[in-house]
């Protein structure tokens, strides 16, 4: 499923996410193909990429505050984004 991810440090994501069994304190979530949104201009730029060539990272649900579906406009730049 892909949603938009508002995180604690105010970032907004747009991914795909899943949800997967952990041990307490354990990341439970796998973002695939995540994608940073810069809210003035709406555009989609690949998350950290500048530090890492992996394109799925593992994250604790505490660190989301909320998951939103994402408007089909921006939608379908992150589709185009991540082909």
């Amino acid at each position: 499923m892909i949603k938009m991810i508002h995180l604690m440090n105010n970032q907004i994501l747009i991914s795909q996410i899943e949800e997967v069994q952990s041990e307490l304190g354990e990341p439970d979530c796998k973002l695939v193909k995540p994608v940073l949104l810069n809210e003035d201009t709406q555009d989609l730029e690949s998350w950290m990429d500048h530090l890492t060539n992996q394109d799925t990272f593992m994250i604790s649900s505490d660190k989301i505050l909320t998951l939103v579906e994402p408007k089909p406009t921006l939608l379908e730049k992150y589709q185009d984004l991540i082909k």
